[in-house]
């Protein structure tokens, strides 16, 4: 029993010497977190008002040409639709930008929250930048 006793101290003593002499100038890795702005599209107003199809057709062209042109701008990183839900939640944008000031500014660029087929409402949102959540311009694919 003592020789056990003494093979554990003495691994015990020497795995602490061995990791006394680590680097402890090395930090440990902190992840990369970012804010993004998260934008819940919803059903507005004027959604049961505007039935015209030839109205609503040309509010949802100018609805999916603005989130193109974002996603081209580098502002828009995820966008797209909620299935039937209990709310009155309709679509979702990640927007990367500085404020939420510059994001409302952005989601007024949408045709259909201008004419009022949609509200939003807007969240800070955190994300590793990685992926389409990458800063910057995406290049253009050619059609």
């Amino acid at each position: 029993m003592k020789k056990i006793t003494i093979i554990l101290l003495s691994y015990f003593f020497s795995m602490m010497a061995a990791n006394a002499q680590k680097d402890s100038t090395k930090t440990k890795a902190e992840p990369r977190v970012k804010q993004f702005w998260m934008v819940i599209l919803k059903t507005g107003p004027k959604d049961k008002e505007i039935t015209d199809s030839v109205q609503r057709s040309k509010i949802f062209t100018g609805h999916f040409s603005n989130m193109e042109k974002l996603y081209y701008d580098g502002v828009l990183k995820a966008a797209g639709p909620f299935g039937k839900n209990d709310f009155t939640w309709r679509g979702l944008f990640i927007l990367d930008c500085k404020t939420k000031e510059e994001a409302e500014e952005y989601v007024k660029t949408d045709p259909g929250v201008a004419a009022g087929i949609f509200i939003s409402d807007i969240v800070p949102w955190y994300s590793e930048p990685t992926g389409s959540f990458v800063p910057g311009k995406p290049e253009k694919k050619n059609k």
